[in-house]
């Protein structure tokens, strides 16, 4: 019987640490690998950085077309971007032009 109380005794004192040290893993972990842990932070971080970089590109093309745009309205016509969009729709070439080939990207639409 004494030995029984010793071991109960025992227990009872290494259950708490026990059970402190199993939530203080719990919670490391998740603060590390959750949902809303530290790798989830970084690997969020990455991305806003890497929309932000999409987003300039994707800001300096739009301002690109739109002065190609301005440059066609009908207050502000230039000849020359006339010119160059009639005979892109049309597919035709002057017999006084020179036609310097590029190599085509895959960005191009058209």
């Amino acid at each position: 019987m004494v030995l029984r109380q010793e071991i109960s005794r025992k227990a009872h004192q290494v259950i708490g640490p026990l059970m402190a040290a199993a939530m203080m893993a719990y919670f490391g972990y998740h603060a590390i690998q959750g949902d809303r842990g530290l790798l989830a932070w970084w690997n969020l971080r990455y991305e806003i950085e890497k929309t932000d970089i999409e987003l300039a590109d994707v800001t300096a093309e739009k301002q690109a077309l739109e002065h190609r745009v301005s440059l066609l309205r009908p207050n502000s016509l230039d000849r020359d971007m006339l010119e160059e969009r009639v005979r892109l729709m049309l597919g035709s070439v002057a017999p006084d032009d020179v036609i310097i080939p590029l190599p085509a990207t895959p960005s191009d639409g058209e």
